[in-house]
């Protein structure tokens, strides 16, 4: 926690938003001791410096009113900014990978691409998931191999680009529909949704028909 935290100070994007997810949960305390306004201000902070994901989680707070007084244009707003910046990653990714790509700039097949969501928002769910950050990857790995111990009843988030581990039980937010999946933010919980957990989740009033 003290290496994060003077990343933090440096200014370093993801220790902000690690720090900042830690602050919406509580990490390593009691529920009583979430500070939701030390997260958002943490988010804003590594949104500012160009983290998409803190954008994303703080686009979710504006919408949910969470930690901040509500605004749901302005929390929209966010989650566009965030998914184009995801888009135009990607875009700049498959640029790279085309072969004499200076040459072949119109060559890219765009409509792989559904950029309409529900909400409005520039969404990339026909696409597979970005790689996580090598911190990310290795925490899962390292958990699921049984490399890392955790306490009984603890889970990892659901989603498969995090590795993020409970520090006490019922510590992640889980999926109101189903019950099965955690997460331990509301960006890790929208991605999952977008990239896998829509085609597998059931509803629980299904379960007991």
């Amino acid at each position: 926690m003290s290496l994060m935290a003077k990343a933090a100070v440096k200014s370093y994007a993801p220790a902000l938003y690690s720090l900042a997810v830690i602050q919406f949960n509580g990490s390593g305390g009691s529920r009583t001791d979430k500070d939701l306004q030390a997260g958002v201000a943490l988010c804003a902070r590594a949104a500012f410096l160009g983290h998409v994901d803190a954008l994303r989680e703080l686009g979710h707070c504006f919408q949910d009113g969470y930690g901040i007084h509500q605004n749901i244009t302005a929390g929209r707003r966010l989650l566009m900014q965030a998914n184009t910046r995801e888009l135009a990653s990607l875009l700049k990714s498959l640029v790279k990978q085309q072969p004499n790509h200076h040459h072949h700039h119109r060559g890219l097949n765009y409509e792989q691409f559904n950029c309409i969501s529900g909400s409005g928002c520039l969404s990339m769910s026909n696409e597979p998931a970005s790689e996580g950050h090598p911190v990310n990857v290795f925490l899962k790995e390292w958990f699921e191999l049984g490399l890392g111990e955790m306490g009984e009843g603890l889970r990892l988030c659901s989603h498969k680009g995090c590795g993020r581990p409970e520090t006490r039980a019922h510590e992640f937010r889980r999926c109101s529909a189903c019950g099965t999946v955690h997460y331990c933010s509301r960006g890790c919980q929208a991605l999952d949704w977008k990239l896998r957990h829509k085609l597998e989740c059931v509803p629980f009033e299904r379960w007991l028909e």
